[in-house]
């Protein structure tokens, strides 16, 4: 089957069997490995995705259901210059990530957290960052990254 959407800006036509995934037709059709396939459940937030705007988990989506929708991911969160966004700035600046593995999605989840939560607290983001998973960084510099974030996306 053929699904149309767009993704990252852009209109594409994706030919995939029925029960392809979101994910695996961005990882495998549309060749955007920044969104990583963890835990294959669901559960490990590293294959988040913008689906118009909100966070969703790309690994239990099937492509069909996004036909006609607007997909975001993290190669399409830069500016056209290559400037980063500026939730990824602030991870970098604020050392939120380590090995990297979950950094995308997470991301992903805290641009959607705060254009619906702008002035979350520090409880809040611990909260709504819940379905992401770090191994490695104790999610402190994280909690400071996506404060660091919405702060400059307001600006």
């Amino acid at each position: 089957m053929q699904v149309a959407l767009k993704v990252n800006g852009k209109a594409v036509a994706v030919d995939a069997a029925p029960h392809t995934l979101l994910v695996q037709a961005i990882r495998e059709h549309l060749h955007l490995t920044g969104t990583h396939v963890g835990c294959d459940t669901a559960q490990c937030g590293a294959c988040t995705v913008l689906v118009d705007g909100r966070a969703i988990k790309s690994c239990n989506v099937l492509l069909a259901q996004v036909a006609g929708r607007e997909v975001t991911t993290i190669e399409g969160v830069a500016a056209a210059d290559g400037t980063m966004h500026p939730m990824q700035a602030a991870f970098k600046e604020c050392h939120g990530l380590q090995c990297g593995f979950c950094t995308p999605g997470m991301v992903m989840s805290a641009i959607d957290l705060c254009q619906r939560h702008p002035k979350a607290d520090a409880t809040q983001i611990r909260e709504q960052l819940e379905g992401n998973l770090c191994r490695c960084t104790g999610y402190q510099n994280i909690v400071k990254a996506v404060q660091q974030g919405a702060a400059a996306m307001k600006a």
